[in-house]
């Protein structure tokens, strides 16, 4: 009676309001006002009961959120539990090593990413010509400024404005006063800096101009030069001359660019002073160490003002023999007195002078000591045009291990002396065939020293060539005003220049100003005139209209650029030429890995059909029109066996092909890459080694 009266109690206590702990787990409905004083008062007292520990079951112990540590190592030490952590812990260690590994490997495998200088057309643009602010009928750098949405509207991110030093423009801005100021014409320092700052608040780039083979003649190291006075004594190239009845012997006959004499008597000095183009533009003495120091602290200080790069202009005429021997003639019988011409001589000791290479990689060097900042590389390009002769021209990219240029400015295409499918093959090839490999080329079709497009080769043309610049591998350069087809001013317009009032016979037709809607002087100023006449088409020959038109060149130019920047054949694939003639010129872009093909067929002459799939077997039957000089084109089916295209027409043709031309051993002799890269489609990106 008594056994069963002492197993009862545990339930009696527990009824009469006894709090069980089981296992450790929390009991919600403890609360700690039940443990106050007042509480046990009312709490049944306790009494010592003599219970058997055996019969009392043991508390289960089971795992709860917060609990101590010494709970927490009573668990932790068991199996279940030290397993499960060892495998999850060598599987991170596993993941992060498959995930290093992979991300070396596609490091490693993943071919270089196409620089800024690469990946985006260049826009040329002529600063007095572009766009004018303050009504003086001089365009200026609030006006480019007013104007960079259209820069990027054309879906360009480089920009390269050609000389606005400070310069008395006797020769239009390229002798400059002082390299270290603008040019009033063009604003102030305060304003190129506000330029900068918003080119590169869109994510857009700039390069400048630099001549550095002379200055002007009001330069104060020639005012300085002159007077013999102290290191400036030599920073031009001085030799002596004879100068009786008015007329003055030079040192030998050397001939200036413009033509007659490059020496000029200097009634100060009383020597006569070398120049290799006009009289107001003495040639710098680059045998002087100090003139070449000069020279390095004017591009460090753009540099560091913050811009982009630099195109070197006019650096074959750098340096000149120091023999001074008379240059010989194109023709030996010609009488010497009678050579004036620039093309009457050999110009074997005025340019591309040992050493001259030597210098523009010196500042190549400086430029390299801005570009070290993850993606702030300086661009350096160089105006090396040494006409016919290709590898003078190459060797302006440097070598394999010594870098010059990133590229020489390739004016191939403006050099041309006809149009035709065959000429415009024949400028192409010369330059790819030459290139030295994994170099990168560039094109050219438009300058402010050359007649534009319409003007020198006809506008049945200008959209075909535009098509053709935004097609080829490498980097296209576009002058200002190409992209809506403007041409050259009437020779016979007369203009006043703006600094000395005297009025000049326009020399340069090709610098006429921007044409942006048919509103009084095509948009370019709000004054009364511009410095150089508007092209009287102006009213059909602006941005404003263009863009309302879906056949017009500037959308035709804007659907090139977006075809370039977005398809990667054509953004960095290979180039094969697949046909030329005297009216068209065929070529495909391709990429490693991608099925997708673009061809080419543009033409340069009459209008022509030809039989595609007879000279490439592999090709389909029908390809579909991407883009064409016709909108209207855009979206048909061709068949490839009889293309048609009238003159000056040009497509852009799409198919899909598990043949690509360039891995044909018939047209090996016929494909270029620069920056070869290959396309994985299952994981979408590229890499190098296919």
């Amino acid at each position: 009676m008594v056994e069963e009266e002492s197993k009862s109690l545990p339930m009696e206590l527990s009824e009469k309001g006894g709090v069980e702990n089981n296992g450790f787990v929390q009991n919600e409905a403890f609360d700690d006002k039940e443990t106050d004083t007042s509480s046990q008062e009312e709490m049944p007292k306790t009494c010592v009961v003599d219970a058997d520990p055996a019969a009392v079951e043991e508390p289960v112990l089971k795992p709860y959120a917060g609990m101590p540590k010494e709970v927490l190592l009573k668990f932790s030490g068991q199996a279940r539990y030290r397993v499960t952590r060892e495998i999850l812990f060598w599987l991170t260690i596993a993941a992060a090593i498959v995930l290093v590994c992979a991300t070396i490997a596609i490091i490693a495998l993943s071919p270089k990413c196409l620089d800024w200088w690469q990946a985006s057309p260049i826009y040329q643009i002529y600063p007095r010509s572009f766009k004018d602010s303050n009504k003086d009928g001089n365009g200026d750098l609030k006006g480019i400024q007013e104007k960079l949405d259209h820069i990027t509207y054309l879906n360009i991110k480089t920009i390269w404005i050609t000389s606005f030093y400070k310069s008395p423009l006797k020769d239009l801005g390229y002798g400059a006063e002082d390299f270290y100021d603008i040019d009033p014409m063009f604003g102030s320092m305060s304003d190129f800096e506000k330029l900068l700052a918003a080119i590169h608040d869109r994510g857009l780039k700039v390069i400048m101009d630099l001549i550095p083979n002379h200055t002007s003649d009001k330069h104060r190291w020639f005012q300085l030069s002159r007077n013999q006075t102290g290191k400036y004594t030599d920073y031009y190239i001085w030799q002596n001359c004879t100068q009786a009845a008015g007329s003055v012997t030079p040192p030998n006959n050397w001939v200036s660019v413009f033509g007659n004499s490059s020496w000029q008597f200097d009634d100060v000095r009383k020597q006569c002073y070398f120049h290799q183009f006009g009289k107001e533009q003495p040639d710098l003495n680059f045998r002087n160490p100090a003139v070449l120091q000069e020279i390095h602290d004017i591009i460090k200080f753009w540099l560091g003002k913050g811009i982009d790069g630099f195109s070197f202009s006019a650096v074959k005429f750098l340096l000149e023999a120091t023999h001074l021997r008379d240059e010989p003639q194109v023709n030996e019988s010609q009488n010497p007195e009678t050579i004036t011409g620039y093309s009457q001589l050999y110009h074997d000791y005025t340019t591309t002078q040992v050493g001259m290479h030597d210098i523009i990689r010196s500042f190549r060097q400086t430029m390299n000591q801005f570009s070290s900042e993850p993606g702030r590389y300086r661009f350096m390009g160089s105006d090396g045009d040494e006409q016919d002769n290709i590898e003078a021209t190459m060797m302006y990219y440097g070598t394999t291990f010594i870098q010059e240029a990133d590229f020489p400015f390739n004016f191939n295409l403006i050099n041309m002396k006809n149009l035709s499918g065959n000429s415009i093959f024949e400028a192409v090839n010369l330059w790819m065939k030459n290139m030295p490999a994994g170099k990168w080329p560039n094109w050219v079709v438009g300058s402010p020293n050359a007649a534009r497009i319409s003007s020198r080769i006809g506008k049945e043309y200008v959209n075909v060539i535009n098509m053709l610049l935004l097609t080829l591998p490498g980097t296209p350069v576009t002058y200002y005003g190409e992209e809506i087809g403007m041409g050259n001013i009437a020779s016979e317009n007369v203009s006043k220049d703006c600094i000395n009032s005297d009025p000049v016979i326009v020399t340069f037709p090709e610098k006429s100003p921007m044409q942006w809607d048919g509103k009084a002087n095509a948009g370019f100023t709000e004054g009364n005139s511009s410095w150089l006449p508007v092209n009287s088409d102006y009213q059909s020959v602006n941005v404003e209209i263009q863009m309302t038109w879906s056949n017009s060149t500037l959308n035709l130019y804007r659907e090139l650029t977006l075809l370039r920047n977005n398809e990667l054949p054509i953004h960095r694939g290979w180039m094969c030429y697949i046909w030329n003639d005297r009216n068209v010129f065929v070529y495909v872009r391709e990429l490693d890995g991608l099925d997708r093909v673009f061809m080419m067929v543009l033409n340069f002459g009459q209008e022509s059909t030809i039989d595609l799939k007879a000279i490439v077997p592999s090709l389909p039957s029908e390809a579909i029109v991407r883009l064409s000089t016709n909108f209207s084109n855009a979206g048909k089916a061709v068949n490839t066996k009889l293309i048609k295209t009238e003159m000056g027409e040009g497509l852009v043709l799409e198919y899909k092909t598990a043949e690509p031309v360039h891995t044909m051993e018939d047209f090996k002799g016929n494909c270029f890459v620069a920056e070869k890269a290959c396309y994985s489609s299952a994981f979408n990106l590229l890499y190098m080694n296919c």
